[in-house]
């Protein structure tokens, strides 16, 4: 065995393999690859996996990547046979609730490129001959989804990669991870010492074992999931191929099912979900069956077998031959965890993997420890997004048992994971209880989202309603506190925004070279801007203050906090120059905003608030009554206003003085439901929607906030690259003057009856009485007047492409 190589990858299943082929045909081959089992058939999660690809996803950067993994295991073969088995896959409804949900996804499938249509129940039996569809109502068909020969596929990257001189090594079990000065200098192994740079732990269900070794936290939770075989079915007598019957989901009864030539195969979740330990799992040769699978637990699979007598009766019939308990993972929020963790450096995790997607992360793993970053964004999978109370071993149990509960279900894009919940409150918590707030979770915090206690101010009021699917988790008194902001002033909790303080001789130049803009201004002064990579894509999208010379408070949204921590984190210089400290929980905010705001806060401090004393984009220390506090000139609805700043112990008396003094002037508490559609009438950009790593700042419309002539920045180079080419496509804005349209975010865009693109965010305009939508057209698309389409739920509503800001385009309420 090599006991020396630049990366180690401790896994050998279809993620390790995957990024083994796609390093090796990057020429990155210094890499050994261990396994604790044999080879191919591992042992793990991807030797028992039934291999059911479904590539639709709510998630943008989950189905790019099944889709990738689709292309890339329709291009490998094994010894002439083939590694996926193109059957289609097909989900059906059988309840009113389903057809919604179905026709939701049947959009975000084609927001996304893949090939997919809403068919009828004859057509279900067409595609599926076995199906009882009596009680089917219609049909969700993708027709390049299909089935997965994992092992296989594996084994044919396997050779690949050692043709091209990867090493492969079986039955290594990893005893330690061994580092020194924060990094990895290699292994230690039940076949001794490994010498090596950097670790890339793809284990799956053990993940959480080599973490520990490291001293990094992979919150991860293996569950067990049946899967059972059936006996020889007549009607398959004549069958001579494995699959020809479309892989089957029936997602009301939490079931899958997929054909095995001459009998099938049952998947099954609907059970009380059952969690494993990492550290109880077997290891290799100590069961006569793989590590991960456990005896199958009848009591578990009779809804099972009454649902699939109901829709297959066939299948049923012929009874269970076979079946097991199997292990995979699930994390808090459902996501993969991928990347490099900032505590140990060179220690690289791919994990919470599932078959569908395994391709297309070997392919972002290989290029993220080769070229440095990947092409796509995937910081949904950033194993820097989780904030410690969500690694916490209970906290990692109680989520996992909620995902895998919760597979099948259908889930509202708004819909809030009930549990555990109330762990991050801000001081103004009792205060917002009291007036009725309606709470969303933000980054762990409770935030709100709405205030019943604002249903007064719906009176007198004629604004749209929604539809059944679109009303979920929202209220029509966002749309109340929206008016009531542009007419007087609203008083938004915004503790959970992500606060960095940057100290150190070395700040400046720092930032300098992080941020696009110029953050070389006064003491006293903000800048916005965008952080890039190196293909010039927008890694974060936040506001630097400048509190000293080399003091800067960073200011980023709380649900990609962490991620852009991580960022600036990850790029800090090495010789001690630079600082970098999160100080979120040591203070309190709220945004002060509406043409009222100026005078509600210079009635409670002696300090000048007017905008001489503090113009835009200021900052200054004032005392607002007897609490010292920072107030910023910023605001991100659109509206003259503040962000203040305390620190926690004062948010309280803080919250009071600003509501009581309000009072007289119109002040209401507001939620960020009516954040958002303030926000999105004023053309603001959110980070994750509208702008993220695959977009730049020359289409995404902020070509204002990049300084080329400042110097060196990470993604000049691109940039300017990009500023001499015609650009391809633009964030556009649309606007649709049916009052029965409805807009979540992720529909498709068409124009000529093809998709042209998709919803990056959409929300209704209370001040403009249009609803508004954001996305990126295509060049000759792009132009305001321009006539689009745009599909919620099957309905396509006329939409044209506006001017943008439509709200104040002149900017004079937000700098008065």
């Amino acid at each position: 065995m090599k006991t020396q190589a630049r990366l180690v990858i401790v896994g050998a299943g279809i993620v390790g393999s995957a990024t083994a082929y796609h390093l090796a045909e990057m020429g990155y081959t210094d890499v050994l690859v261990v396994d604790q089992g044999d080879l191919p058939h591992t042992g793990g999660s991807t030797s028992h996996a039934p291999g059911g690809v479904f590539q639709t996803n709510p998630s943008r950067m989950m189905s790019t990547l099944a889709k990738y993994t689709v292309k890339l295991l329709n291009s490998l073969e094994l010894d002439g046979q083939p590694c996926f088995l193109k059957v289609g896959g097909l989900e059906v409804s059988t309840s009113a609730e389903r057809d919604t949900y179905i026709k939701w996804r049947h959009g975000i499938a084609r927001s996304w490129g893949i090939p997919a249509e809403i068919v009828s129940p004859e057509k279900c039996r067409e595609l599926s001959p076995l199906m009882d569809t009596s009680q089917v109502r219609l049909g969700f068909w993708t027709p390049t989804d299909g089935i997965a020969k994992p092992v296989r596929a594996t084994e044919a990257m396997m050779r690949y990669a050692k043709s091209r001189g990867i090493a492969f090594e079986p039955r290594v079990e990893v005893l330690d991870v061994l580092t020194e000065n924060g990094r990895v200098i290699g292994l230690e192994t039940s076949k001794g010492r490994i010498t090596c740079e950097q670790v890339l732990v793809c284990a799956g269900i053990w993940g959480p074992r080599l973490g520990r070794m490291a001293g990094v936290p992979i919150p991860l939770m293996p569950c067990e999931h049946q899967y059972a075989w059936t006996h020889d079915l007549p009607e398959l007598a004549d069958a001579t191929e494995e699959a020809t019957h479309v892989l089957l989901r029936h997602q009301d009864k939490s079931m899958y099912y997929r054909q095995h030539q001459n009998h099938y195969g049952i998947g099954n979740y609907r059970h009380t979900p059952r969690l494993v330990e990492a550290d109880d799992i077997r290891k290799f040769g100590e069961t006569q069956v793989m590590p991960s699978m456990n005896p199958f637990t009848p009591e578990d699979f009779a809804e099972a077998e009454q649902a699939t007598r109901d829709l297959l009766p066939a299948v049923m019939k012929a009874g269970v031959r076979d079946a097991f308990n199997g292990m995979f993972s699930f994390t808090p929020d459902g996501g993969p965890v991928l990347g490099e963790s900032l505590a140990v450096k060179g220690f690289w995790v791919a994990e919470a993997v599932w078959i569908t997607h395994g391709g297309g992360v070997g392919k972002v793993m290989a290029e993220w420890i080769a070229a440095g970053e990947p092409e796509w964004d995937v910081h949904e999978g950033d194993i820097n997004r989780f904030a410690r109370h969500q690694q916490t071993p209970k906290f990692v149990r109680r989520r996992g048992w909620q995902q895998y509960k919760e597979v099948y279900d259908v889930v509202h894009p708004m819909q809030q994971m009930e549990e555990p919940r109330g762990l991050r409150r801000s001081p103004f918590f009792g205060q917002q209880k009291d007036a009725e707030a309606v709470f969303f979770d933000a980054a762990g915090f409770e935030r709100p989202q709405w205030y019943e206690s604002n249903v007064r101010l719906l009176a007198g009021r004629n604004a749209p309603s929604r539809d059944e699917w679109g009303s979920r988790y929202w209220s029509p008194i966002q749309g109340a506190e929206h008016e009531q902001v542009r007419k007087a002033a609203g008083l938004f909790d915004l503790t959970a925004f992500t606060k960095i303080r940057v100290t150190g001789s070395g700040a400046r130049a720092f930032l300098q070279r992080l941020a696009a803009n110029d953050v070389d201004k006064p003491v006293g002064k903000i800048v916005y801007t965008a952080m890039l990579n190196g293909h010039g894509g927008i890694m974060c999208d936040l506001t630097i203050a400048r509190m000293a010379p080399e003091e800067f408070l960073v200011l980023t949204g709380g649900g990609v906090g962490m991620h852009d921590l991580g960022w600036i984190r990850a790029n800090a210089p090495v010789d001690g120059s630079v600082t970098i400290e999160d100080v979120t929980s040591q203070y309190c905010a709220v945004g002060l905003w509406g043409p009222k705001a100026r005078e509600i806060l210079q009635s409670l401090t002696d300090d000048d608030v007017s905008h001489a004393g503090l113009p835009y984009y200021g900052w200054k220390d004032v005392l607002v009554g007897y609490v010292p506090a920072m107030a910023l000139r910023l605001s991100y609805v659109g509206e003259l206003g503040f962000e203040i700043y305390t620190r926690t112990e004062f948010g309280g008396q803080l919250w009071e003085l600003l509501m009581k003094a309000g009072e007289p002037h119109g002040l209401i508490p507001a939620g960020a439901g009516a954040m958002d559609s303030l926000r999105i009438e004023k053309g603001y950009r959110l980070w994750g929607a509208d702008i993220e790593q695959e977009t730049n700042p020359l289409e995404a419309g902020l070509a204002w906030a990049v300084r080329f002539k400042k110097g060196d920045f990470i993604g000049r180079a691109k940039l300017l690259d990009l500023k001499m080419q015609p650009m391809a496509r633009k964030l556009c804005c649309m606007t649709i003057d049916d009052p029965e349209a409805t807009l979540l975010g992720k529909e498709p865009i068409y124009a000529d009856g093809q998709v042209v693109g998709y919803v990056t965010s959409g929300n209704y305009g209370y001040s403009v009485g249009k609803w508004i939508a954001y996305g990126y057209l295509p060049s000759g698309k792009t132009e305001p007047g321009t006539s689009l389409q745009i599909d919620y739920l099957g309905r396509r509503f006329a939409a044209v492409v506006a001017s943008e800001p439509l709200f104040d385009p002149e900017g004079a309420r937000l700098k008065a």
